[in-house]
């Protein structure tokens, strides 16, 4: 899967979470928090996307990230390290 499409699956999740926002005007490059998302929220959204994409990532290693396009990487990443 590429990262655009783990993009589109992050933007998905994040219009089924969160009210009055669709999934097309929604920039990789700004953070959940900046499209009005709260701490549960976002657990959310990484949580069904992490299930969507049958990946399991430890919460502790994605605290350092800064924006949709940032956790999508990490998800490709650890995506690619599943199919080695």
């Amino acid at each position: 899967m590429t990262k655009e499409q783990v993009i589109e699956v992050i933007k998905k999740n994040i219009a089924m979470n969160l009210d009055d926002i669709s999934a097309d005007n929604i920039d990789p490059k700004k953070s959940m928090a900046d499209l009005g998302a709260n701490s549960l929220d976002i657990i959310e959204v990484v949580s069904c996307t992490m299930r969507e994409l049958n990946i399991k990532i430890p919460r502790s290693e994605l605290a350092g990230i800064k924006n949709i396009e940032e956790l999508a990487d990490r998800f490709v990443n650890n995506m690619d390290k599943g199919q080695q």
